[in-house]
Protein backbone atom coordinates (compact mmCIF):
# COMPACT_ATOMS: atom_id res chain seq x y z
CA UNK A 1 0.00 0.00 0.00
CA UNK A 2 1.47 3.08 -0.90
CA UNK A 3 1.21 6.28 1.26
CA UNK A 4 -1.95 8.67 1.02
CA UNK A 5 -3.42 11.77 1.80
CA UNK A 6 -4.77 11.08 5.11
CA UNK A 7 -8.17 12.19 6.02
CA UNK A 8 -7.72 11.86 9.63
CA UNK A 9 -4.79 14.07 11.85
CA UNK A 10 -2.87 12.08 14.14
CA UNK A 11 -0.43 13.93 16.09
CA UNK A 12 1.91 11.51 18.35
CA UNK A 13 3.02 12.26 22.00
CA UNK A 14 6.61 12.76 22.96
CA UNK A 15 9.52 11.11 20.95
CA UNK A 16 7.08 8.66 18.71
CA UNK A 17 6.01 8.35 15.06
CA UNK A 18 3.34 7.81 13.28
CA UNK A 19 3.95 5.97 9.47
CA UNK A 20 2.33 4.41 7.06
CA UNK A 21 3.73 1.04 6.75
CA UNK A 22 5.00 -0.12 2.97
CA UNK A 23 2.53 -3.30 1.95
CA UNK A 24 5.06 -6.48 1.05
CA UNK A 25 5.77 -7.62 -2.02
CA UNK A 26 2.72 -10.16 -3.51
CA UNK A 27 5.19 -11.98 -4.82
CA UNK A 28 8.79 -13.71 -4.81
CA UNK A 29 11.29 -12.52 -6.94
CA UNK A 30 10.82 -15.77 -9.55
CA UNK A 31 7.43 -14.05 -9.64
CA UNK A 32 5.50 -17.06 -7.80
CA UNK A 33 2.42 -15.04 -5.89
CA UNK A 34 2.66 -15.74 -2.56
CA UNK A 35 -0.53 -16.38 -0.45
CA UNK A 36 -0.67 -13.95 2.88
CA UNK A 37 0.38 -16.42 5.05
CA UNK A 38 3.76 -16.95 3.35
CA UNK A 39 4.47 -13.01 3.02
CA UNK A 40 6.73 -11.50 5.74
CA UNK A 41 5.44 -8.59 8.19
CA UNK A 42 6.72 -5.38 6.62
CA UNK A 43 9.52 -3.40 8.25
CA UNK A 44 9.27 -0.42 6.17
CA UNK A 45 7.28 2.47 5.87
CA UNK A 46 6.59 6.16 5.48
CA UNK A 47 6.74 8.78 8.01
CA UNK A 48 2.99 10.92 8.11
CA UNK A 49 3.70 12.57 11.99
CA UNK A 50 6.31 13.23 14.21
CA UNK A 51 5.99 14.39 17.69
CA UNK A 52 7.59 17.09 19.32
CA UNK A 53 10.34 14.89 21.02
CA UNK A 54 11.73 13.31 24.36
CA UNK A 55 11.93 15.87 27.58
CA UNK A 56 14.98 15.61 29.06
CA UNK A 57 15.24 15.57 33.08
CA UNK A 58 15.45 19.45 32.68
CA UNK A 59 12.33 19.84 30.99
CA UNK A 60 14.34 20.51 27.65
CA UNK A 61 12.81 18.48 24.76
CA UNK A 62 15.08 17.07 22.49
CA UNK A 63 13.35 16.92 18.69
CA UNK A 64 12.95 14.03 16.54
CA UNK A 65 15.48 13.59 14.03
CA UNK A 66 13.09 12.14 11.71
CA UNK A 67 10.71 14.17 9.09
CA UNK A 68 7.51 13.64 7.54
CA UNK A 69 7.94 11.76 4.03
CA UNK A 70 11.34 9.73 5.61
CA UNK A 71 11.15 5.88 4.64
CA UNK A 72 12.51 3.94 7.16
CA UNK A 73 12.96 0.73 8.30
CA UNK A 74 12.41 -0.02 11.90
CA UNK A 75 11.98 -3.38 14.29
CA UNK A 76 9.70 -5.93 13.27
CA UNK A 77 7.59 -5.91 16.07
CA UNK A 78 7.54 -3.04 17.24
CA UNK A 79 5.01 -0.03 18.20
CA UNK A 80 1.48 -0.50 17.99
CA UNK A 81 -0.82 -0.34 15.07
CA UNK A 82 -3.60 0.85 14.55
CA UNK A 83 -6.68 1.38 11.98
CA UNK A 84 -8.28 4.19 10.62
CA UNK A 85 -10.80 4.77 7.94
CA UNK A 86 -10.12 2.20 6.23
CA UNK A 87 -6.12 2.84 6.32
CA UNK A 88 -3.44 0.68 8.59
CA UNK A 89 -0.92 2.97 10.74
CA UNK A 90 1.70 2.16 13.36
CA UNK A 91 2.85 4.46 15.83
CA UNK A 92 6.58 3.85 17.47
CA UNK A 93 9.08 5.48 19.07
CA UNK A 94 11.90 6.84 17.33
CA UNK A 95 14.47 4.62 19.03
CA UNK A 96 12.11 1.98 17.09
CA UNK A 97 13.76 3.21 14.07
CA UNK A 98 16.50 1.63 12.59
CA UNK A 99 17.60 3.62 9.54
CA UNK A 100 16.47 6.37 6.31
CA UNK A 101 16.33 4.33 3.48
CA UNK A 102 17.82 7.32 1.16
CA UNK A 103 17.11 6.75 -2.33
Amino acid sequence: MAPTATKVELKPTGERVVLEPVEPAKTSAGGIILPDTAQEKTQEGVIIAVGPGRKTDKGEVIPVDLKVGDKVIYSKYSGSEIKLDGTEYLIISEKDVLAVVKR
